[in-house]
């Protein structure tokens, strides 16, 4: 038996990781429903669109403020039990909202009351299970792994949504309920899970400490080209938000074709992350990364000038699934090159650079939309994307030079 075969047996055979994987998927699912809950609720409480802005700022902010400590209490403290405890407490969350919407007493001032703690919350979760995944399979198994993962959360991405909508027909209080039922089996599988994770040497808390995952991505130009490269290809990349432009204004489509655009680069990344999974990333990783980005910016350009809903459908699929490369080597070069007592804090930044280029993504194409144009807007930002992608294989020349997620220097 080839090690490549003996890797796929290990990783997919034992418990723990199926577990794992089957955790990562309720949760997923349950944010996506809940945001699609929370946001028809929100809407139906104060028929405000500036109410629903204040949704997505509720629940940023409190990313901004606690990425620092919760890096740092991610390295001190056992992840399976931060997972499992930020589990626990966004199902006793969302089970108040079920009980508030059941009782008709609930108020938009109770939504961003929990929005903000859910905020908090996936701040601490996030970086938690991204440096429990390394505890869990091998360090050969792991970008295998990582794809695996991704297709759980792209899985979600395409289910969460309409399952959402289907269970809100039943009311805002049985939607709830179903979602804080899948955070609690979500927390007992991780409670489940074994571990190689060991307990650290204490360290007082200081702002040095916390600032050290910053200090660290600083440090190694693979992990600081990496990250950057897929923040500012995300930035710039940001099609995604005008989808309901082109949906009614240039493709002509109706909601469902909205929803078909919507769910493309799922579709596209989901499918991607399945053959990452089966066939691995072998050879050639740092070339692959940035013809990932430059696949990206390409595909961001063909969905900017169709005006074909079927060519815009392939041009999203083409644009998740080159995201999804992009990432499963970003996030396997990240967890592979940290020391383990530091991943808590490096996932952290990670994700703080991540999910806020996300949104800040979404601002700038609807800025340069506004400024010059849908369209222009979208092809910009595509050129912009390749041109990122060719300065950061002259800024960042050990990045572009792994060959391996192995010997990644």
């Amino acid at each position: 038996m080839t090690s490549l075969n003996a890797a796929h047996i290990s990783l997919l055979h034992p418990p723990s990781f199926t577990r794992f994987l089957t955790a990562r998927a309720m949760s997923s699912l349950s944010f996506q429903i809940t945001s699609v809950v929370i946001g028809w609720q929100m809407y139906a409480l104060t028929s405000s669109t500036v109410a629903l802005g204040l949704v997505g700022l509720a629940q940023f902010l409190p990313m901004l403020a606690c990425t620092l400590p919760a890096g740092h209490f991610v390295d001190r403290h056992d992840r399976r039990n931060v997972v499992r405890i930020c589990q626990t407490i966004d199902a006793a969350v969302i089970a108040l909202l079920a009980i508030g919407s059941f009782t008709q007493l609930l108020t938009p001032a109770w939504i961003y009351a929990a929005c903000v703690v859910i905020g908090s919350v996936r701040t601490f979760e996030s970086p938690a299970s991204a440096a429990l995944l390394p505890n869990i399979v091998s360090a050969e198994a792991l970008p295998r792994a990582l794809a695996l993962s991704s297709s759980a959360f792209q899985t979600a991405s395409i289910i969460g949504p309409a399952l959402g909508g289907f269970l809100y027909v039943a009311g805002p209080g049985v939607a709830y309920a179903t979602v804080a039922v899948l955070y609690l089996g979500a927390s007992f599988l991780i409670a489940s899970l074994a571990t190689s994770w060991t307990a650290p040497k204490k360290e007082p808390a200081s702002l040095a400490i916390m600032l050290q995952g910053f200090s660290y991505i600083r440090s190694k130009p693979v992990i600081l080209g990496a990250i950057s490269l897929d923040m500012v290809a995300v930035l710039l990349g940001g099609a995604v938000a005008l989808l309901p432009v082109y949906a009614r204004d240039i493709l002509h489509a109706s909601s469902i074709g909205l929803g078909f655009l919507r769910a493309a680069p799922a579709v596209g990344a989901l499918c991607m992350s399945l053959a990452i999974a089966r066939y691995s990333l072998q050879r050639h990783v740092g070339p692959t990364m940035f013809g990932a980005v430059i696949t990206f910016g390409l595909a961001t350009i063909v969905f900017g000038l169709s005006a074909s809903l079927p060519l815009s459908l392939a041009a999203l699929a083409v644009m998740g699934a080159a995201d999804v490369i992009s990432v499963v080597i970003r996030s396997s070069l990240v967890q592979l090159e940290t020391p383990d007592e530091m991943r808590g804090r490096v996932s952290s930044v990670n994700w703080l650079f991540i999910g806020t280029s996300n949104q800040l993504g979404e601002f700038e194409s609807g800025m340069t939309a506004a400024l010059f144009g849908t369209v222009p807007a979208v092809v910009l930002g595509g050129i912009g994307t390749i041109l990122t992608a060719l300065i950061w294989m002259k800024l960042f020349p050990p990045l572009r030079q792994v060959r391996t997620l192995k010997t990644a220097q």
